[in-house]
């Protein structure tokens, strides 16, 4: 994990992705700094998941898809060929839209992806179970109950199960696609809480539709559109969150940010 906070983690040059002959998203560039939490925000179908799914090669799972340009990860360009992809996932792990915690207990939730490494000493693991969901801010509430299914938690606290999963691997960077849109004010409150402590250590990217999130939470901020229906997605404008959203550089991003279309 770095600490180097002027280093940038990710790096996406002239990124044009295709779903056979659709083309997803035309020359993206944009770079994701060290610890530092970068929200991509933008109308339905504008391309931020897509772009999302790009940075740990979940596209690769969707047939005929394909991506021009270059990713990399510390400078290392992640669709070279012969790029260990599982090795990719465990660094650039996701937190998706619905909590998915696996049908098992929250203990085996959190173990899970360690022992799939090879990490098999029960003291290593319970450790790193503990560890874990205190980093994700859930330790408290389910200590005494970790033999129970960790699909019987309330919706907020099984996406922080699920942030404890992805964390239990010790990943350098964490993508949340829209992690909120499915839970609570209250538990919406308690991962924001949760991604401001987490970004001393980790980079992060979040896909949000709601804009007071992304001014919240966000360091950087990134506006994207479709300028005509079965067009692609491309970045209008990317900078620093204060500055986007208090004197934005392009009309599109004002009125976007403002409630005026989107």
């Amino acid at each position: 994990m770095s600490d180097n906070n002027d280093r940038n983690k990710m790096q996406v040059s002239n990124l044009n992705m295709y779903y056979g002959d659709f083309k997803a998203l035309e020359d993206i560039t944009i770079d994701f700094a060290s610890c530092c939490i970068t929200a991509l925000i933008g109308p339905s179908g504008c391309g931020k998941s897509t772009l999302v799914r790009c940075l740990n090669r979940m596209n690769d799972l969707i047939e005929d898809s394909r991506v021009e340009g270059s990713i990399t990860l510390d400078g290392e360009d992640i669709n070279r060929p012969g790029y260990d992809v599982i090795s990719l996932r465990r660094r650039v792990g996701m937190v998706f839209q619905r909590p998915n915690p696996f049908p098992k207990s929250i203990y085996e939730n959190v173990a899970y992806g360690p022992r799939l490494v090879g990490i098999k000493d029960k003291e290593e693991l319970d450790y790193i179970v503990e560890d874990s969901l205190k980093k994700a801010a859930l330790w408290d509430e389910v200590k005494k109950n970790l033999n129970e299914s960790g699909q019987r938690l309330s919706g907020g606290q099984q996406q922080r199960l699920c942030i404890a999963r992805v964390i239990a691997v010790q990943p350098e960077v964490i993508l949340f696609d829209e992690p909120c849109s499915a839970i609570d004010p209250i538990s919406t409150q308690k991962i924001e809480d949760l991604m401001a402590e987490l970004k001393k250590n980790y980079t992060m990217v979040i896909v949000t539709h709601n804009m007071q999130q992304a001014a919240r939470v966000s360091d950087y901020t990134a506006f994207m559109l479709v300028e005509e229906q079965g067009e692609p997605g491309r970045i209008v404008e990317f900078g620093e969150t204060n500055t986007m959203f208090t004197n934005p550089s392009d009309k599109r991003t004002e009125n976007y940010i403002t409630g005026r279309f989107g």
